[in-house]
């Protein structure tokens, strides 16, 4: 049976399946939060730069005034902005008043970048010609040193990162007291990540997953794998896509704002080594033609290979990670 909660190496348990919030629309989040815990999910995944925090602590609010669960039994995580990798605490402290908490049971650094502090812009600083305000002399690991500090503070009770390939993760690791709860990437059959996925099961980093659909549009559903895998069970090509990182061993984030969609969700099938096989095959056939693809560009220079060479990479559709 495919399991409900993996366990941390904090010790902590992190549900297989979370909530998460971005791109919702604004005016449908908090909706969506109140009723994901209403049907029972236990973990909501947010992040300042979203803007919809304050949103998200409504839902919370609501689902907490109607009784559907307590605050302890809820795993709530945000995520550090670029603009605020040099005020750690500064971030983690207007995220707890947005989202209504006094305290997180996860905080993580959502990109190895930082971005000018003080640019025209809280979120999206950018130059006079467009591009992001990057302060590229940003040193990751002394973020991380500052993300380190907070768990003594009891304002979260973890912290993890997001994002991080494993030549980041290895720089970071070389110095740090913590390792990192999990590494919350984009993970999908088209976009496996293995040798990142190998790395933190070595580390003991458990990986959570997103856009596990692919992008907006869910473009992996129809992948004809996927479906004769989703024929086998009797189940969604959906299901079969967010079942596929259970298997893995991963928390996967699920997102949606419809109340049938956010009930289906929370249903994972129990994929056998034979699904798995036609999907892994499926991920192998895709390297082999140079196909994987990274639907999550951000529109500001980073290398997801090497931390000590970035390069620039844009983003159709005006993407805002």
């Amino acid at each position: 049976m495919a399991p409900k909660f993996f366990k941390l190496n904090t010790g902590q348990e992190i549900p297989a399946v979370g909530l998460g919030t971005w791109q919702s629309a604004p005016g449908e989040v908090a909706a969506a939060v109140t009723t994901a815990i209403k049907h029972g999910y236990r973990l909501i995944d947010a992040a300042y730069c979203y803007g919809n925090e304050d949103e998200v602590g409504q839902g919370l609010k609501a689902a907490f005034d109607a009784g559907y669960c307590k605050r302890e039994d809820l795993f709530v995580m945000t995520k550090l902005w670029n603009t605020y990798a040099t005020r750690v605490e500064t971030g983690l402290d207007k995220s707890l008043k947005s989202l209504g908490l006094d305290y997180l049971d996860l905080y993580l650094v959502h990109w190895p970048v930082g971005m000018n502090p003080n640019g025209n812009d809280d979120r999206f600083p950018k130059l006079p010609d467009g591009e992001r305000d990057i302060t590229w002399d940003h040193d990751h690991v002394a973020t991380w040193k500052a993300m380190e500090a907070l768990v003594p503070t009891g304002k979260t009770k973890a912290v993890g990162v997001c994002n991080y390939s494993v030549p980041y993760l290895e720089q970071l690791l070389k110095q740090a007291t913590i390792v990192p709860a999990i590494n919350q990437i984009e993970n999908s059959p088209a976009l496996p990540q293995q040798e990142v996925v190998d790395f933190c099961r070595q580390k003991g980093i458990h990986v959570v997953a997103y856009s596990p659909l692919g992008s907006t549009g869910g473009p992996l559903m129809e992948s004809e794998e996927v479906k004769k895998v989703a024929q086998r069970k009797g189940v969604s090509p959906s299901t079969v896509l967010l079942s596929y990182h259970v298997a893995r061993g991963a928390t996967v984030l699920a997102k949606s704002v419809t109340e049938s969609r956010i009930k289906a969700n929370l249903e994972i099938a129990d994929l056998d080594a034979e699904d798995m096989q036609i999907l892994n095959d499926y991920s192998a056939a895709l390297a082999k033609a140079g196909k994987l693809q990274r639907f999550v560009y951000p529109p500001f220079r980073i290398n997801f290979g090497f931390p000590d060479k970035l390069e620039g990479k844009s983003m159709p559709n005006g993407y805002q990670p």
